[in-house]
């Protein structure tokens, strides 16, 4: 504290100061006069001695604990109930440091996603090549045209998959980035169903799926080609899941709080303990089909929570699955 060349200076005027006064006052008024201004010189003296060592203490306090957050130690709760500038400073210290490790907190499980969704990504990538690789090998060797051929197309089917997965991981990345802005439009609801299904037509074509749409004139304010892709996914996941003979209803729902498609599948359904995680990216049900990527329906839940929207989903193993996507019209 003495190393302190203010506080010194302090406390040598303030001794000065009080012999000044004592000698004049045992010049004018006696030495009575005298003892009692020493006195109570040497007391103001004192007692600012132990308040400022307490404030030095107090600093001293919070230096240690600054150096403990620097460190990356778990450091205690310093809050202050007291008034003071002191207690401001300490429970705004404590608040900056609260702050600070809940973004390490963030920051290291943002680390971990990445590194769990590289992992993912390595080996939803690693399955096709593989096949790929073995397939050009055997193309070198084969002389039959019509295995030739047949190569060829598992080749060709392996890397549409690898193209839809980086096409929708760029997607994903986009709309995480916050690189990507919705522009909602009033949208009638049944020209925008007929777009969805549009591609689908010819695989429930061949699968004899019916498809049933009731939408009327309700519109829509949604991204229109986002909203596409967002419920293309739902409808293919759909599909994918239903026999031969299913049918697929979709419809649309007007209220006061929002708009929603309906799709309605007669599917195999999803299993209770599944629900919860099927919007996760790469994960996959027990349901899953052997060729499920497990990210469409986490695309689709992404995209609607970018336009202040939602996915519900309930379903019931064998007897099929429904999904409500919602457009509010104020946000929730």
């Amino acid at each position: 504290m003495f190393k302190n060349r203010d506080f010194r200076r302090m406390m040598i005027a303030a001794a000065c100061l009080t012999v000044a006064a004592s000698v004049c006052a045992c010049i004018f008024f006696g030495w009575v006069a005298f003892l009692i201004t020493l006195i109570l010189g040497a007391a103001i003296i004192t007692m600012y001695y132990f308040f400022t060592k307490k404030r030095y203490a107090d600093i001293a306090e919070l230096d240690s604990y600054l150096v403990k957050v620097l460190a990356g130690a778990e450091v205690p709760d310093i809050t202050d109930q007291q008034e003071g500038e002191l207690s401001i400073l300490k429970n705004n210290i404590y608040k900056a440091t609260t702050t600070l490790n809940y973004q390490k907190e963030l920051l290291a499980n943002d680390k971990k996603a990445l590194s769990d969704a590289i992992a993912d990504i390595s080996h939803q990538l690693k399955t096709p090549l593989t096949s790929m690789m073995v397939m050009n090998d055997l193309l070198g060797s084969e002389e039959d045209p019509e295995k030739r051929a047949e190569f060829l197309r598992t080749q060709s089917g392996q890397l549409d998959r690898m193209n839809w997965l980086v096409q929708t991981l760029l997607k994903l990345s986009k709309i995480d980035a916050g690189t990507i802005v919705m522009r909602p439009e009033e949208v009638l609801a049944k020209p925008l169903i007929s777009e969805i299904i549009k591609p689908f037509e010819v695989q429930m074509d061949i699968k004899n799926i019916r498809c049933d749409i009731s939408s009327g004139d309700i519109v829509v304010k949604c991204d229109r080609n986002w909203t596409i892709e967002a419920v293309q996914n739902i409808v293919k996941n759909c599909i994918e899941h239903m026999e031969d003979g299913g049918r697929l209803v979709i419809s649309c729902d007007d209220t006061n709080l929002f708009v929603q498609l309906v799709i309605k599948d007669t599917g195999c359904g999803i299993a209770e303990e599944d629900i919860p995680h099927i919007f996760e990216r790469f994960y996959k049900g027990k349901n899953a089909g052997k060729d499920s990527v497990g990210i469409g329906l986490a695309l689709a839940k992404s995209i609607m929570e970018g336009q202040h929207g939602d996915i519900l989903v309930s379903s019931k193993e064998g007897e099929g699955t429904e999904f409500k996507v919602r457009f509010y019209k104020t946000i929730v």
